[in-house]
Parts: structure tokens; sequence; C-alpha cells
């Protein structure tokens, strides 16, 4: 009986889990997972700036134009160009990102390169990983998001033009 108790003994790992490994693995997968929701978030706020450019355009440029072509309705077309300009950049399938790990990458890493390595080493080697891909994805983040807030201007300017056409300043 004393036997069998010690050789389950033997089975067990010599050393506990750190748990906070674990932790910096969670908070890592968290920060990635939140990057994504940004970039969900910006291609939605890309597509409502279609909408609102497109309402705006339509109502105020259909009443602009009835008098022809003047200053004012050549600059809110130039800018309704920009920023249907932009939205192509915001909207532009990116693969670039990674959200994710490959399984057959993952298998070589830490299966059959290293069958002896513990849940700690991978969670660190994998903790680093996702904040290399953290900095390679928020390259691209920040790009729409500087292209959302200047076509989000350029469409504060062409409702002015717009305006500005429609009573012939």
């Amino acid at each position: 009986m004393a036997e069998h108790s010690s050789s389950v003994g033997e089975n067990q790992p010599a050393a506990a889990s750190d748990p906070r490994l674990a932790f910096v693995y969670a908070e890592a997968v968290r920060g990635l997972l939140h990057q994504q929701n940004v970039v969900e978030s910006l291609n939605t706020r890309a597509g409502n700036l279609i909408f609102a450019t497109a309402f705006v355009s339509s109502l105020l440029g259909g009443r602009a134009l009835l008098d022809g072509l003047g200053l004012w309705d050549w600059l809110a077309l130039a800018l309704l160009f920009l920023i249907g300009l932009l939205v192509v950049i915001m909207l532009w399938p990116y693969y670039a990102y990674t959200f994710r790990f490959d399984p057959e990458q993952l298998l070589q890493d830490f299966v059959d390169k290293n069958p002896s390595g513990t849940m700690d080493v991978m969670h660190r080697a994998l903790a680093l990983r996702i904040k290399t891909d953290m900095a390679s994805n928020w390259r691209i983040i920040q790009r729409l998001r500087m292209s959302l807030q200047l076509a989000l201007f350029l469409l504060l300017l062409e409702l002015l033009a717009w305006l500005l056409a429609i009573t012939r300043v």
C-alpha cells in the first residue's frame, strides 16, 4: 500500500505551476482580444461614416447643385472624394493582423521540439509572442484611427462647403 502511494507521487510534477505566468498569459490574451474589438469597432465606424457622408452629400449636394457648379460645390466634391479615399483605406482588407496562433506552429514549438516543456514555459513564450503581435497590429490600428479622425473632420468641412454653396456666399 505504501509503495503504491509513493509511485503516484513520483508521476506528479516536482514544482507547482506558477500562477503569475498564467495570469500574465491571460492578460496578454485579453489585450489581444481588445485589439480585435477595436478593429471591428473602427470598421463599424467606417460604415457609419459612409452612411453619414452619403446622407449629407445627397441631401445638401442635390440642393446646392441645382444652381450649377460654383467654388463651394467643387470644394465639397473634392472633400467627398477625399472622404471616400479615407474610407477605402479604413475598409481595405489588411491581412497582416495577428489575433490567434497557428496550431501547426504551436505543435512544432511546444510539442515536437520540446516535449518535456511545462505550461509555464509555454505561457511565457506565448505571452511574449502576443506582445510582438500586438505591436504589429497597433501600427495598422493607428493608421485606421488616424484615417477615421481625418475623414470625420473632412465630413464637417464638406457639410460646411455644401451649406456655403447653398447660400451662395
